[in-house]
């Protein structure tokens, strides 16, 4: 079974920091491309970020490039969101997804529970 568990959200002020981790299993990381979205409160679903194989090639929304940094450990099937320069936008769930296939742009086809990062203004 594909299993994704977000962790390491939490409440931070504006301009603080967080960073969020991903333990994934049950597939390759090296088929398949993966990211990170995040869904607010009466907002639709969103993308944050996302890793493309087998290149690496990394993709970010406008609304969080320069701030956000993606990466992952493969070797551990672990993905990573390093969020810098947190504002209160940014308030969301965020949840860790695989994508249907090796390349960003596809739809998500997995995903788990995703971890609250809220952060105040």
């Amino acid at each position: 079974d594909v299993q994704l568990q977000a962790s390491g959200g939490g409440s931070v002020q504006a301009g603080g920091s967080l960073r969020l981790s991903c333990a994934a299993s049950g597939f390759s990381f090296d088929d398949y491309a993966i990211g990170w979205f995040r869904q607010a409160p009466g907002k639709e679903r969103e993308g944050v970020s996302c890793i493309s194989k087998p290149d690496g090639s990394t993709y970010y929304a406008d609304s969080v490039k320069g701030r956000f940094t993606i990466s992952s450990d493969d070797a551990k099937n672990a993905l990573y969101l390093q969020m810098n320069s947190l504002k209160s936008e940014d308030t969301a769930v965020y949840y860790c997804a695989r994508v249907g296939g090796p390349l960003c742009g596809r739809n998500y086809d997995s995903w788990g529970q995703g971890t609250q990062v809220t952060v105040s203004s």
